[in-house]
């Protein structure tokens, strides 16, 4: 006990400033763990840009946003290839070249902000639908290049059963990158280029065109034994199950 009333509001002042150290302490250590998966060097969503969340038009992206993006570009004489609607190299560098003549973070995604900079005005919600069917075809050609087309749908189709489905997340891109879920994210097949094939293939799972009824699973028949899961449908190599 402090019997000197002279040290007493020293005394207080001092324990005052230990509990707001611990608070802060306490504060950051649950954002760590809040974020720190999202940060993380092994995570897919690394560097992951949050601002242009919105809209992810960037490097495998194409479509009418993408044509809109490349004129643009063209006419602040930026970029000097052919308006395509394909966001590649040229159109990425391109970008990135005018981000940085603008003071925005050159990243070489159109976010809100760059877009905004470009004078550009884009459906949100159609944007996120292309970017969503391009990250599926990109899924179905790693998946299922080789496969006939209908079994190219099929696999397209299992992933948006996945999203409707409560056992699995419910967005296509946590469906595709869930741990452990597709091989195909981790033998670096899902790098490779895509094939047109798969584009249409995408559309057609996004256009509820199910060829499996509904199946939520799909297994190679040559190269992996049967489950003990009901079969619901057999396309070229592949048994789709429920």
């Amino acid at each position: 006990m402090i019997k000197n009333k002279k040290f007493r509001p020293a005394f207080k002042l001092f324990m005052l400033a230990c509990y707001c150290v611990l608070i802060c302490a306490a504060v950051l250590i649950s954002f760590k763990s809040l974020f720190g998966a999202v940060f993380s060097p092994d995570n897919k969503y690394a560097g992951y840009n949050f601002e242009t969340a919105p809209v992810l038009s960037k490097i495998g992206a194409r479509g009418e946003d993408v044509a809109k993006i490349q004129s643009a570009l063209k006419n602040f004489g930026y970029y000097l290839g052919g308006v395509d609607g394909i966001f590649g190299v040229k159109t990425q560098d391109a970008l990135m070249r005018f981000q940085d003549a603008r003071g925005l973070a050159a990243d070489g995604v159109a976010g809100t902000q760059t877009l905004k900079a470009l004078g550009l005005q884009v459906d949100i919600q159609a944007a996120n639908r292309e970017n969503d069917i391009n990250l599926l075809a990109r899924f179905i050609s790693a998946e299922a290049g080789g496969e006939p087309y209908s079994g190219q749908v099929a696999v397209g189709a299992v992933v948006l059963n996945r999203v409707k489905h409560s056992a699995f997340p419910n967005s296509i891109s946590a469906v595709i990158y869930q741990p452990d879920a597709f091989a195909s994210i981790k033998n670096g097949q899902f790098d490779q280029p895509v094939s047109e094939s798969a584009y249409r293939a995408a559309r057609d799972a996004f256009n509820n065109i199910d060829p499996v009824g509904g199946a939520t699973y799909f297994y190679n028949t040559k190269s992996a034994a049967a489950g003990s899961r009901p079969a619901t449908a057999a396309i070229g190599s592949y048994t789709f199950c429920s």
